[in-house]
C-alpha cells in the first residue's frame, strides 16, 4: 500500500512538473517582434519594392535599437545600409518616426543637433496591432524618402503591425 502511494505521489509531480515545464503558448500575431517577425517585416518591404520596380536596404530593430533583420537589396551599396540602420536606430531612441522628427526640426530650433535624430522619412515606429505596446522600429533607405516610409510601412503592416500609436 505504502509503495503506491510513493508512485501515486512521484505520478503527481511529474506531470504536474511537466505542466509546468510546457512552453507557453506562442503569442498572437502582431503581439513580438522576434526574428521571424522582424523577417516577415523585411519581405513585406522587399515585395512592395519590387512591385514598383524599387530597391531598398531594410532594417528591423528592438525598442532598444539592437538588429534584430536586415536586407541589402541589390544595387544598394554600404552607405544605404547604414543609412536604413540609422533611421530604425533613432525611431527607437525616440519613439516616432524619421518625417516626424522633420517636422519637429522644423518646429523645435536646436532639435535637429540632438542625439539621434535622422530627419529624413524612412523610419517607422513598430507597435503591437492594438498600438499600445512599442516593440521596435523599421528603416530604410535607397529610393526617394517616401518610397522609403512607404516600403517599410508595407513590411510592418502586412507582418500584422502598425506604425501608430493607439
Amino acid at each position: 500500500m505504502r509503495s503506491s502511494v510513493l508512485v501515486a505521489a512521484a505520478g503527481a509531480a511529474l506531470l504536474a512538473a511537466a505542466a509546468f515545464g510546457q512552453p507557453a503558448p506562442p503569442p498572437g500575431r502582431g503581439t513580438i517582434l522576434d526574428a521571424s517577425a522582424a523577417q516577415a517585416i523585411i519581405l513585406g518591404c522587399a515585395r512592395h519594392a519590387e512591385a514598383k520596380r524599387q530597391s531598398h536596404a531594410i532594417v528591423v530593430v528592438d525598442a532598444g535599437g539592437g538588429e534584430i533583420a536586415a536586407l541589402r537589396m541589390n544595387g544598394n551599396g554600404r552607405g544605404i545600409m547604414d543609412f536604413a540602420r540609422t533611421k530604425a536606430e533613432a525611431v527607437a531612441a525616440w519613439g516616432f518616426s524619421t518625417a516626424a522628427m522633420a517636422a519637429s526640426a522644423r518646429d523645435t530650433p536646436g532639435f535637429a543637433q540632438a542625439p539621434h535624430v535622422v530627419t529624413v522619412p524612412g523610419g517607422i515606429p513598430i507597435f503591437s496591432a492594438d498600438g499600445r505596446t512599442f516593440l521596435g522600429a523599421a528603416g530604410a533607405s535607397g529610393e526617394a524618402p517616401a518610397d522609403d516610409e512607404a516600403c517599410v510601412t508595407a513590411g510592418v503592416e502586412g507582418a500584422g503591425f502598425t506604425p501608430r500609436r493607439g
